[in-house]
């Protein structure tokens, strides 16, 4: 790793089971010269567990920008360093992507370590044969915006903490229906791991089924939407931008003329 600037590794690191560490992954936080860490607390488990002896330090979501200086700093002087996240991948849904950006716009050398990721675990294991997928990572059932995101012809992939799941899950089926199928994974390769897909209608009463089941850490995949014609999602495309300057009976009215929809199939109260 000798070289005039250092390299940034990004290094998924297991999300539950820490035998799906890849070899690779061990490799390359054996030799950088330091990791960055989002709690160095949790990934002492890690490195203990590998005999890795590398300096670590904390970049998390509240010293991202001052902790990535330093870094840059270090890159610059031709160390190398690893980035990892409690678990999973590095920047998605976790801190990271401020010191890459960094990186980039530096000329510095960023390369990716691949390995476990919960939403595309889930994904894997959720069946829907979907060439495509929407991740929206945590995001807000109250949202308007994050609501009209559902309704996708494909998957949507949700990260969810145990408090609020039961809420979104309810969240879920008030929006798409009983009928549309819901995926939740349950503590992924762990111990407790739970995967059940069955229909909105059935998801409410088996996250009561038992106290346990509102526990650690849960991926929601929401089975594919109806599909809806290209002409269609114009309008409402064409209605949306129209509302923001006039009545929700008016931007239908005004939407209807330019795309030839019908009035009534556009109108959507505020």
């Amino acid at each position: 790793m000798s070289q005039s600037h250092g390299t940034l590794y990004i290094v998924a690191t297991p999300i539950g089971n820490l035998a799906d560490a890849s070899a690779r992954s061990i490799e390359v936080l054996r030799a950088v010269d330091l990791i960055a860490c989002e709690d160095t607390r949790t990934s002492r488990t890690l490195l203990a567990r590998h005999g890795i002896q590398a300096r670590t330090t904390a970049l998390h979501a509240h010293n991202e920008r001052a902790a990535g200086e330093k870094l840059l700093a270090a890159l610059r002087e031709g160390r190398s360093v690893a980035l990892i996240s409690d678990a999973g991948t590095p920047g998605v849904s976790d801190p990271g992507a401020l010191l890459v950006a960094a990186a980039h716009r530096e000329g510095l050398r960023v390369v990716p370590v691949p390995g476990p990721n919960a939403a595309i675990a889930a994904w894997s294991a959720a069946g829907f044969g979907s060439e495509s997928f929407q991740y929206l990572g945590f995001a807000s059932t109250s949202a308007k915006d994050f609501l009209e995101q559902l309704d996708r012809p494909w998957p949507v992939i949700l990260y969810e903490a145990p408090h609020r799941v039961l809420g979104t899950v309810r969240a879920l089926l008030e929006r798409c229906g009983p009928e549309r199928e819901l995926v939740i994974a349950r503590e992924l390769t762990k111990k407790f791991e739970e995967i059940a897909r069955l229909p909105l209608a059935r998801a409410p009463a088996w996250l009561e089924a038992g106290p346990h089941r509102q526990q650690g850490e849960f991926v929601l995949v929401l089975g594919p939407g109806p599909q809806r014609k290209a002409g269609a999602v114009e309008g409402e495309r064409v209605r949306d931008i129209l509302a923001r300057e006039m009545s929700a009976s008016d931007a239908a009215r005004l939407a209807a003329k330019i795309t030839g929809l019908p009035r009534n199939s556009l109108y959507k109260p505020k």
